[in-house]
């Protein structure tokens, strides 16, 4: 992805953001699994047992969890398919492509899909023993609603964990990293997905999104205690963690 002085910006106006990632992911569901697996050679596959290694759902196997903008179910499933799970997994998306995408990914598995917008979720206050979030606050249309709704509907003391995208921090990896994000993965992307503007809009979306010292103060202030961060994969990803206050 070229620098926006280059070109236009391919990230919607912040009032229509949420019908603009809608409409996007609904678009490239179909190939979106493939895409994650190959874009990250398959290293999506251990950030997410990371996440739920850090969800600490052992303290109430048998509770109820949330996995929050759950496009595809993976990470639901993940959760859902640890030994000693014997609780119930909500997979929530407000796009509904993504979620019949993942469907046969929870046969025989304790997971339900649901249809909702992470901005006005339709469960009661205190309601889910846990929750993760895969690659998705970044989408948000507004992240510190989103974290309040979090907060909102999670048990005091339940944990918040969300795996999302940042950039690396070290020479030469930095520098080599961003000519992968910037031109071969928007490439790549859009040859497989079929979609123009997708896969430079995830490149763009996270050079624009909080650092993670900046997205941890936010989950503080939306309501979590104990909040820490750990990059994964040399700063290509991080894994953020916090309890219910």
């Amino acid at each position: 992805m070229p620098n926006s002085t280059d070109k236009a910006s391919v990230l919607p106006a912040h009032d229509e953001k949420a019908a603009h990632v809608r409409r996007m992911f609904a678009s490239i569901a179909p190939r979106y699994d493939l895409l994650n697996h190959l874009l990250s050679l398959n290293v999506d596959r251990i950030w997410r047992r990371r996440a739920v290694d850090a969800l600490q759902w052992e303290r109430s196997p048998d509770g109820l969890f949330l996995d929050n903008c759950a496009g595809t179910l993976d990470l639901a499933c993940e959760l859902a398919r640890r030994a000693g799970f014997q609780g119930r997994v909500v997979g929530s998306d407000f796009t509904l492509a993504m979620l019949r995408g993942g469907s046969h990914k929870t046969s025989a598995l304790p997971v339900e899909p649901v249809c909702a917008d992470a901005l006005a979720l339709p469960y009661s206050n205190a309601t889910f023993d846990g929750a993760t979030v895969g690659f998705g606050v970044r989408n948000l249309a507004d992240l510190d609603e989103g974290l309040r709704e979090m907060a909102r509907v999670l048990k005091p003391g339940a944990r918040l964990v969300i795996l999302e995208f940042t950039t690396p921090r070290w020479e030469p990896f930095r520098s080599l990293y961003f000519l992968y994000f910037r031109r071969i993965l928007p490439a790549v992307g859009s040859l497989v997905s079929k979609h123009d503007s997708a896969y430079s809009y995830l490149p763009e979306s996270v050079l624009r999104f909080p650092e993670p010292p900046e997205l941890a103060r936010r989950m503080a202030e939306a309501g979590f205690r104990s909040v820490a961060f750990r990059r994964l994969s040399g700063g290509i990803a991080a894994l953020h963690w916090g309890e219910r206050r």
